[in-house]
């Protein structure tokens, strides 16, 4: 099974698509965008394209699966009104099951599993980094590990 960890980084999502073997292995597929950005979040018409832009990106990769780091809605360190804006447009694409991970899941899974790889060895880019480390730690988590047996 394929998932796709989406960060939210501005008026941007972005994408790492990865998946996790029975025997252990990950797999950091290859994708036509790292990124799906949107111009104006406060007209419905650029909302209503990013949404399909997503939903057609994750439908030609065979992925069905999403996950979303979870982010304060307010305080110090509270996400911007565009990124739910956009969190919001990815989570009502029917086809798609969507989780949203607490970063102290992402810091716990790291710590068990820390992560050996090189970002630009794996063909990521720096910006890529969070969004992976966000699928590395969701895929080693105990739960999902327990569903693939």
């Amino acid at each position: 099974m394929k998932i796709c960890s989406v960060d939210m980084q501005g008026s941007d999502a972005v994408l790492c698509i990865l998946s996790l073997s029975k025997d252990g292995l990950f797999d950091i597929h290859d994708c036509r965008q790292q990124k799906i950005t949107i111009r104006n979040p406060d007209s419905s018409e650029d909302m209503k394209g990013f949404q399909f832009s997503f939903r057609k990106l994750l439908e030609d990769y065979n992925v069905q699966d999403v996950i979303i780091r979870e982010r304060p809605k307010k305080g110090k360190f509270a996400g911007g009104a565009v990124g739910f804006k956009l969190e919001s447009a990815i989570q009502l694409i029917p086809e798609l099951n969507v989780d949203l991970v607490a970063p102290a899941l992402i810091k716990e899974q790291i710590k068990k599993t820390p992560i050996y790889i090189d970002m630009k060895e794996a063909g990521l880019k720096k910006f890529q980094e969070s969004a992976f480390q966000m699928g590395f730690a969701w895929l080693n988590h105990q739960d999902y590990l327990n569903n693939l047996k």
